[in-house]
């Protein structure tokens, strides 16, 4: 197989995961669902927490800049962070253990009108899922976009995407189509 059928390989294999996402209107429903809390939390003085291991770490990021920022268009900055600071993240990855990395991290600056939107492909990554306990003692309102069978993590969100996609690179590309959805939604409800 030439190295140009394995590249078309790979988009007729995201064209039709994207394809199947989309034509189901729950997926719809659920960002329009979601951007309604995160917009109830932020007019009640909450803000957006974002957290996610490696690709979803920088989708994370990615999310979280574009409330910060600017999405499609001028409007005032919607507060949102991504758990992405090194100083943070090596600090308690060498004092407490890597697992801990995101359940520090919401200890220190999750509120009960935050809203956390976690990512993990496996559903099963230790830091995500003790940071979602953390988060639920605390409140917090829990989003959760997962991959393969939801892992661990499936069925304890207030709301949850388990994506289709047989490896982490088609799942996170359906993550950020959700996550690109809310950024819309909730700037137009706001």
């Amino acid at each position: 197989m030439s190295n140009e059928s394995v590249v078309q390989s790979e988009f007729s294999i995201y064209a039709s995961l994207a394809g199947a996402f989309a034509t189901d209107l729950s997926n719809a429903q659920k960002v329009e669902e979601l951007a309604q809390a995160c917009i109830k939390r932020i007019k009640a003085g909450g803000k957006i927490l974002a957290i996610g291991n490696g690709g979803s770490c920088a989708d994370a990021i990615h999310f979280c800049e574009e409330l910060t920022g600017r999405y499609r268009d001028d409007r005032p900055s919607i507060p949102a962070m991504a758990c992405a600071d090194p100083g943070h993240i090596t600090c308690v990855g060498n004092d407490y253990g890597f697992d801990a990395i995101f359940s520090r991290w919401i200890e220190g600056v999750g509120f009960n009108n935050d809203v956390l939107v976690a990512m993990s492909t496996s559903g099963n990554s230790a830091n995500i899922i003790k940071a979602v306990e953390v988060a639920k003692g605390k409140g917090l309102h829990i989003a959760l976009l997962l991959g393969k069978d939801g892992g661990k993590l499936g069925g304890i969100g207030d709301i949850e995407w388990i994506v289709d996609g047989e490896t982490s690179d088609r799942i996170q590309e359906l993550h950020m189509l959700i996550l690109h959805a809310l950024v819309g939604a909730i700037e137009r409800g706001m």
